[in-house]
């Protein structure tokens, strides 16, 4: 079986990640290269593992840390550790974002078990809400405890922006997190090595002529722009990049001429909400092999423009191929643009096949 599956082009990724890799290194900003987007597909790693200007590789699941043991870059986790996987943590990942002490204090714990020293980068949020010390002084106080602890190195500070509440990162905001590195610096005579200033959609400030990212923040994670081409904080798209790298192909099982809209009373659907439908007469109803159970509806979009997504149930994605001027069949295959987002579920799910092609 071929189908549903995801297309991955080698040559336009390897020119996506050498365009950002050049444009970072040119501002002397280290790489953690995001796994997670594409599973740590090993195919793509033997890809990123090409490229020197990347230094790290960060994810959030221990599992997809534990596929690549074998690359020399350093391997980060950078979700917050659960207590349950502490062992794990300490074994196979270098590095890891914290924001809890007592965590922390049992990371020392089990690295003592493993004789390593285990490095950590404090996790500041500067507004977004998600994860972090959100109080300076609670972030001080959790650095005088860790200082006193043995197998714990402070490698450095972190931020997340847009991820949860979308703020936008600026020279304002992340200006904050280099206060704190010299408050620091001052108070605790601590040399921090990474200052990681956000993601994807932090690159913006790198081209902006009214902000700038400030002298200090020496690190960016790069997860989106690699795969998609973009920017992430206001989407802008590099013309010097490839926004189809990815591209998930779906086969047609069954195109016929039914109203548009249903007949009876509306319920729910399969997913508990109730749908809302516009009478437009009889259409030519398309349904490819692949759903919600593998995709959000809201994350793809047909190649074909003059296709029209209906909606989805777990297994079936309808169509509307009324005014196409090509003339499917079953059998057939249909391209689809890909998001973030599609991307990541895709590359999730076992039911859909990874293809790579030159």
């Amino acid at each position: 079986m071929k189908n549903p599956r995801i297309v991955v082009d080698r040559t336009k990724l390897r020119e996506n990640i050498s365009f950002i890799a050049s444009k970072l290194k040119n501002h002397e900003l280290s790489i953690m290269a995001v796994t997670k987007v594409f599973n740590a597909h090993p195919q793509v790693i033997a890809l990123y593992d090409e490229f020197p200007e990347i230094s790290y590789y960060g994810d959030s699941r221990i599992e997809n840390l534990m596929s690549y043991q074998d690359s020399k870059k350093q391997k980060v986790l950078i979700r917050l550790p659960m207590i349950s996987e502490i062992p794990e943590v300490v074994q196979y990942a270098d590095i890891s974002f914290n924001s809890e002490l007592e965590t922390i204090k049992q990371l020392d714990q089990e690295a003592e078990k493993q004789k390593k020293k285990h490095k950590i980068v404090l996790m500041v949020d500067l507004g977004d809400l998600r994860e972090g010390f959100f109080e300076r002084e609670e972030l001080y106080e959790c650095i005088q405890a860790v200082l006193k602890l043995e197998n714990i190195q402070i490698y450095g500070l972190g931020v997340n922006l847009t991820c949860y509440g979308a703020i936008i990162p600026s020279s304002k905001n992340l200006g904050n997190l280099i206060d704190i590195q010299n408050e620091i610096k001052q108070h605790y005579d601590l040399t921090l090595e990474m200052i990681s200033g956000g993601n994807s959609s932090s690159l913006y400030l790198l081209d902006s002529p009214k902000d700038i990212l400030p002298k200090g923040i020496n690190n960016l994670r790069i997860g989106e722009s690699f795969v998609l081409g973009r920017e992430t904080a206001y989407g802008g798209e590099y013309e010097q990049m490839h926004q189809d790298a990815f591209t998930l192909v779906a086969e047609i099982v069954e195109i016929k001429v039914k109203p548009s809209y249903p007949i009876g009373e509306i319920g729910v659907d399969a997913f508990g909400k109730k749908p809302h439908y516009v009478d437009k007469g009889n259409m030519k109803r398309c349904i490819v092999a692949i759903g919600q159970q593998d995709v959000a509806l809201d994350d793809i979009a047909p190649k074909d423009k003059s296709i029209e997504l209906l909606g989805a149930s777990s297994d079936h994605l309808l169509l509307d191929l009324t005014h196409t001027k090509q003339e499917y069949k079953v059998g057939d295959e249909i391209e689809f643009l890909m998001s973030y987002g599609s991307v990541l579920s895709t590359f999730t799910s076992k039911y859909v096949k990874k293809e790579f092609i030159r």
